[in-house]
């Protein structure tokens, strides 16, 4: 899961080397949001530890 916003990063840059600006711009802001999304699902999240 936390692979998805690193893949639409490439895709990114990949569409930026391609020359398609716009599409590079919202998918970069898309993998950006992604990833703040599941940083915060992850850093609020008890620890489940077991003894």
């Amino acid at each position: 899961m936390m692979s998805l916003p690193f893949f639409g990063l490439f895709a990114a840059f990949c569409l930026a080397w391609a020359e398609r600006r716009a599409a590079a711009v919202a998918l970069w802001a898309a993998s950006m949001l992604a990833l703040l999304l599941l940083f915060r699902s992850h850093a609020t999240d008890s620890l489940a530890l077991s003894f």
